[in-house]
């Protein structure tokens, strides 16, 4: 018998990035899903799911979900096809990396809009100088300076 100590760590498993990228796609199409939303869905589907096991599921910090039936369901859940949480592949269904890069183009829009708000005053050139490193930066994929104080 295993008490919870004796459980490894699996923090960053491809379950749990899988499932969080699979809530930041769909927070990316509008929807915000909570607890209770899946919970109620795989009671429907017939594969009950505790907050428990959802949130080690999602922390990758608990023994590895090995019920094809319950990760099927979820992957239902998110419209995306179920072979991409039961196999060990790691490629990205199109639906999610088109929606991640959606959530992307939306973050960088409030960098432009943060920056915006907070240098009001400078003059027109600035301004455009400014837009155009953090345009440059977003481009090569890499993250904005950000002030080391």
């Amino acid at each position: 018998m295993t008490d919870e100590t004796s459980i490894p760590d699996r923090t960053g498993s491809p379950l749990a990035r899988k499932l969080n990228l699979l809530l930041d796609a769909a927070e990316a199409e509008g929807r915000k899903i909570a607890y209770n939303d899946i919970r109620d869905a795989m009671a429907a589907a017939g594969t009950p799911l505790s907050r428990a096991r959802w949130h080690y599921m999602r922390s990758g910090s608990g023994p590895e979900v090995k019920k094809t039936e319950l990760l099927r369901n979820l992957a239902m859940f998110f419209g995306v096809n179920p072979d991409y949480l039961t196999d060990g592949g790691e490629e990205m269904p199109a639906k999610v990396e088109a929606q991640m890069d959606l959530l992307a183009a939306m973050r960088a829009n409030k960098v432009r809009s943060f920056a915006a708000r907070q240098l009001d005053g400078l003059s027109a050139e600035m301004l455009l100088q400014i837009r155009d490193i953090i345009d440059e930066q977003l481009a090569q994929g890499t993250d904005v300076p950000r002030d080391p104080s």
